[in-house]
């Protein structure tokens, strides 16, 4: 009986597990001979913090940046929400990229804009039907989700490393993403800091049950926030698996990694 129920429990977490985004034999070459991305296969399930590490150049970057669209590869297939993103109209693009957010290295704030212009700005971008009290409101909620609400009329100026980053993170909650593709999101960043955004990326996938993938050099990132975690070496995965698994492997070039 108790091996009964606890096959039942297997299969019902199999069930649990969607595919939310799938990569299938993703390629890319700049120039004539820089090849990037050699034959990358990856899945991210449902509720998954997926981290992505490898050196510099070996194409973490480029593998997220084809996920919505801002780099084409040169063969392969993505599905996001069992769409096949290469092959849709402009359009339809848009309508899944709304439901990504994306995370930037420098958080990619409008220099001339104060931090309520930032995100109101995003809102009416995609949400024309707004009322300007509904985006003060929403300005609002966001930046209380990343604990910077006094910083509401600053410059970015005004504003430290970690705190660009807390309101880039802002300005992608705004639109309450299913999905967060985080690019180096602690880079730049003290020890203090960089724990703290490590913290804040946990707390989000807690509090809106969002998927992401994370792209990190941090070990100290990728311990606290990944789930899973792919190695890439050379265009393609080599290894993957928890943490505690990688952390043990019989690879030496993994296991540089960790040391």
């Amino acid at each position: 009986m108790i091996k009964e129920e606890k096959h039942i429990e297997k299969e019902s977490k199999a069930k649990d597990k969607k595919t939310i985004i799938e990569i299938k034999g993703l390629h890319k070459t700049f120039g004539k001979n820089n090849k990037v991305l050699q034959g990358i296969n990856l899945t991210v399930n449902k509720g998954e913090d997926l981290v992505i590490l490898g050196r510099s150049g070996s194409g973490k970057s480029v593998t997220i940046k084809c996920i919505v669209g801002l780099i084409e590869p040169d063969k392969g297939e993505i599905k996001v929400f069992d769409e096949s993103v290469l092959h849709l109209k402009k359009s339809e693009l848009n309508e899944i990229r709304v439901r990504i957010g994306f995370l930037f290295q420098s958080g990619a704030l409008y220099d001339s804009m104060s931090v309520r212009e930032n995100l109101a700005f995003t809102l009416r971008k995609h949400k024309r039907d707004l009322s300007a009290e509904e985006i003060e409101s929403q300005v609002i909620e966001a930046l209380d989700s990343v604990g910077l609400s006094e910083a509401i009329d600053k410059m970015p100026s005004e504003l430290s490393g970690g705190m660009q980053k807390r309101i880039g993170l802002a300005r992608t909650l705004i639109l309450k993403p299913e999905i967060i593709l985080y690019d180096e999101p602690t880079t730049g960043l003290d020890t203090i800091t960089s724990r703290e955004i490590s913290e804040l990326i946990l707390d989000i996938k807690h509090k809106r049950k969002t998927t992401s993938i994370i792209i990190t050099h941090d070990m100290a990132c990728a311990k606290l926030t990944a789930d899973r975690i792919m190695v890439l070496k050379e265009g393609v995965i080599h290894a993957e698996g928890t943490y505690e698994e990688l952390e043990k492997s019989e690879d030496e070039w993994v296991r540089s990694f960790f040391q």
